[in-house]
């Protein structure tokens, strides 16, 4: 009981002003150690941590995080957020394999078939929702392709949502020749040498089915998928690699038309270029999560993700970002900027989008990747 006194007393300093969250979760956890109690505090000497590791994108997209949600996070709780950032989720998650368990804490991941991917190789944590009440906010469709994978648990919270669409420059493609040709222009002679690609092989056979009038998500005429792979491989003037590689290629007027992320194209508008952008029928929509892996401080985790759920940092990076965020538009007002960006759906109901299938995509990977990786190098 005096022990139990003692942590009260801690925590009305703390709750009081007299110490900070650091200091607080320092001298609880050292007398927990110390003495091996089970109080009904005793769950804070888990959560003295210092830091936090997220993992994202970079660029534009990175940026938005760290302004306006991991300094205001770490202002307020004193855990600091190591932001490390990643040009492509395979590469991504080689290095989270080869890793040390709590190495990796927080990813930014984009669609439900890595979500899936993660899960599969035991990667997976399991969230306490009563420690994220802001996912009330969020679209129950983002929320529930997630349960589906991991026996209806969570081990995310979605976050933001987009398109892998068109993107064009108006000097030399017009509106009318994109409405025309539509995905077909990544496969146009006369662009050769001005054209782009992501190396991604999941982007490259999504578009290569769309130019070859198959269902990106049962494409049944591999052959032809793989050789407009190949023409489009010869016809381009490089592959790139990451969002500000597109951006400068853009730009610098180095290509004319690739494919590209909604929000990227949308912040090169804003900065003055004349790039149109367009989702052709069955277009590649997506939606991004923050994704906790296993061995991470959950508690520290659950915080943050409920700090950055909440409509004020959510609305802020979403502006930042240039991507709508995953926030109920019936349930929040998400003010004037969100409503204008490209995949952004009033309703939140996402009918208009067409998402990857998990289970196709995944069940395709070992054999896709390595046909794409031996075209990509000239085979």
């Amino acid at each position: 009981m005096d022990n139990t006194k003692r942590y009260e007393r801690l925590r009305e300093r703390y709750m009081n002003g007299d110490l900070d969250r650091r200091k607080f979760l320092g001298l609880i956890g050292a007398a927990g150690l110390a003495y091996g109690l089970h109080t009904p505090f005793a769950r804070y000497a888990h959560a003295a941590v210092e830091e936090v590791r997220f993992d994202g994108w970079g660029g534009v997209v990175s940026e938005a995080f760290r302004e306006y949600a991991f300094e205001p996070y770490t202002k307020e709780t004193g855990i600091n957020v190591v932001d490390g950032t990643f040009g492509g989720a395979d590469e991504y998650l080689a290095r989270v394999k080869a890793s040390q368990p709590g190495e990796y804490n927080i990813a930014h991941l984009s669609g439900v078939f890595d979500y899936a991917r993660y899960h599969n190789l035991g990667l997976s944590s399991t969230l306490n929702e009563d420690n994220i009440p802001n996912l009330q906010y969020v679209i129950p469709k983002l929320v529930d392709v997630f349960r589906g994978v991991t026996d209806g648990k969570l081990s995310c919270v979605p976050y933001d949502y987009g398109t892998t669409g068109l993107a064009y420059n108006r000097k030399h493609i017009s509106d009318e020749e994109m409405k025309e040709k539509g995905a077909r222009i990544l496969i146009d002679e006369k662009l050769k040498g001005k054209i782009g690609g992501w190396s991604d092989w999941r982007t490259r056979i999504w578009y290569a089915s769309l130019q070859t009038d198959q269902d990106p998500n049962n494409a049944t005429d591999m052959d032809a998928v793989w050789e407009a792979i190949r023409t489009h491989r010869d016809l381009a003037l490089k592959y790139w690699g990451s969002g500000a590689e597109l951006m400068s290629l853009l730009a610098e007027e180095e290509i004319y038309v690739t494919e590209g992320w909604s929000g990227r194209i949308y912040a090169l508008q804003e900065q003055g270029h004349d790039i149109g952008y367009m989702d052709p029928p069955n277009g590649f929509g997506w939606q991004e999560c923050l994704f906790v892996i296993k061995g991470s401080p959950m508690e520290a985790c659950e915080e943050l993700l409920n700090f950055m759920l909440a409509p004020e940092t959510s609305i802020a990076v979403a502006e930042g970002q240039n991507y709508p965020p995953a926030l109920d538009p019936t349930k929040v007002d998400l003010g004037a900027k969100i409503p204008t960006l490209p995949a952004f759906d009033p309703t939140g109901k996402l009918a208009g989008l067409t998402f990857a299938n998990p289970d196709y995509w995944n069940s395709h990977e070992q054999e896709w990747s390595k046909t794409f990786g031996r075209i990509q190098k000239g085979y």
